[in-house]
């Protein structure tokens, strides 16, 4: 992926990225594996849903980490056929820092992205596509509908942009019927602003430290 606007790194306990433009960290200081497997997998009732065809969505591309968890889950169960998974990332990493990230990772694939953010990357069981810029510009000429969405923007108290009402009504516009959202963020104007935009959305118990995340459905 080409951009003019790459990912500022720093990095915690020399494992962690933390992006130096949102002083936030891209996964759990604790187990970002976990953390992705609870918040947004269990958090959109996935694996059970998985089928072929099944379309997850993202907001904040990040080191890839939940890309690469959902593949493994989509694998791990087996399904014939198919994952499509389209992220919305206005600063990707560099090349050399997401393979220092995933590195923490070997049970992954990470092999996949040893280059870098893809444009596109195509497999045997996936379909994966990183859509660059400002979401609130993207997302609304996307042709797609996404079954679940992962929204993983940094904290909102930093990255407000990513979590108003006016981005989440396109959210909303661009899932399918029954579709779900989750979300690590328990902020009550994050919960409004989805209801707003048409979901049925609550609080759930959080990974870790974080007592509470959000969950959300379709009406």
């Amino acid at each position: 992926m080409t951009t003019d606007q790459r990912a500022e790194i720093d990095w915690r306990d020399g494992r962690v990225p933390v992006s130096t433009r949102f002083d936030d960290p891209y996964f759990s200081l604790e187990d970002g594996v976990a953390e992705t497997t609870h918040v947004f997998l269990a958090g959109n009732d996935l694996p059970a849903r998985f089928r072929d065809g099944f379309h997850i969505a993202e907001l904040g591309f990040g080191t890839g980490l939940n890309f690469l968890v959902a593949l493994a889950a989509f694998r791990a169960a087996g399904i014939a056929g198919r994952l499509h998974f389209t992220s919305f990332e206005a600063y990707p990493m560099a090349p050399a820092d997401l393979r220092r990230a995933l590195a923490a990772h070997p049970d992954l694939p990470g092999g996949l992205l040893h280059d870098g953010v893809p444009d596109a990357l195509e497999g045997p069981d996936f379909s994966l596509r990183v859509i660059p810029g400002d979401a609130r510009q993207s997302l609304p000429a996307w042709p797609g509908r996404a079954d679940a969405w992962f929204l993983d923007g940094f904290a909102p108290a930093r990255n407000p942009e990513l979590w108003g009402v006016a981005l989440m009504t396109q959210v909303a516009r661009h899932t399918a019927p029954g579709g779900t959202a989750a979300t690590y963020t328990a902020a009550g104007h994050v919960r409004r602003a989805l209801q707003a935009a048409g979901f049925e959305a609550s609080r759930a118990p959080g990974y870790g430290r974080k007592r509470h995340m959000t969950r959300a459905r379709l009406r």
